[in-house]
């Protein structure tokens, strides 16, 4: 994990944004026990009530679970949620803005699936 201690964001966020994308990604299968609080700090290097504050939003988004005794699980679900919170997001940040900037231009619905299937056919879209 890599942190922006100079950035906008705050510390805890940053920590509870790369668990997220290592549950994504699986870096953390779900079910699987994440490493804890103090583990993380010493780690890292940075202050436990931050690691702490980072995982409780995790807790709060249903992504995590606290096992009194055990430590933090990360959820049934939890990859599915991300899933479907980033397909919520692409749609709004990417998406809409599309169609508004396509309908200035006089694009039409035909002509922008033809610019997508070119960006299939010519490498720019991977799969």
């Amino acid at each position: 994990m890599q942190f922006d201690f100079d950035g906008s964001a705050p510390l805890y966020q940053q920590l509870a944004a790369q668990i997220e994308e290592m549950i994504f990604t699986g870096g953390f299968d779900e079910g699987v026990q994440v490493p804890s609080t103090t583990q993380l700090s010493q780690q890292l290097h940075i202050n436990p009530a931050t690691v702490l504050k980072g995982m409780n939003m995790l807790v709060d988004e249903c992504l995590l679970e606290k096992r009194r005794g055990l430590g933090m699980f990360v959820r049934p679900g939890a990859r599915q949620k991300i899933m479907e919170r980033r397909k919520d997001n692409f749609y709004n940040d990417y998406v809409k803005k599309l169609l508004v900037e396509a309908a200035k231009l006089g694009i039409t619905k035909e002509h922008l699936i033809e610019l997508i299937e070119r960006g299939e056919h010519d490498g720019t879209i991977k799969h």
